[in-house]
């Protein structure tokens, strides 16, 4: 048994958010994506953390659109942004998660991120034939 709790505000949001960006910072091959495109670290902690706060609490902070801006980052490194790169991103994502908490909200915090990377990866590919 352990003693992790789950996912219950956006203080643990936060600690997620960051947690898991600085694994994505130091990563050898997602690093190097999120450190040309990211200027404003802390500004994207609080644009993500009001993202996924809206995801699992439905808190209706955020207000930007990931469709676009992930599509601008794939155009930014020359189309070159594949499955693998998500798939990557996941494990990481899986990984924090499953390091700082368990239960319900945690799994759900999963599932939208599967679920949603499969679908930003779809729009980017569509996207590229538009570019």
């Amino acid at each position: 048994m352990t003693n992790k709790k789950d996912i219950s505000n956006r203080k643990d949001v936060l600690l997620l958010v960051r947690t898991f960006y600085i694994k994505i910072r130091a990563h050898e091959i997602l690093g190097p994506i999120f450190n040309k495109v990211i200027t404003d670290w802390e500004a994207h902690f609080e644009l993500l953390t009001d993202f996924w706060e809206a995801q699992l609490f439905l808190k209706r902070k955020y207000h930007g659109n990931p469709v676009t801006a992930h599509q601008d980052v794939d155009k930014k490194m020359d189309h070159s942004i594949t499955s693998e790169h998500f798939g990557l991103w996941l494990n990481l994502w899986f990984e924090t998660i499953d390091e700082l908490y368990e239960g319900e909200t945690a799994w759900i915090a999963k599932n939208r991120a599967q679920k949603m990377s499969t679908m930003l990866f779809m729009k980017i590919f569509q996207h590229r034939k538009n570019d």
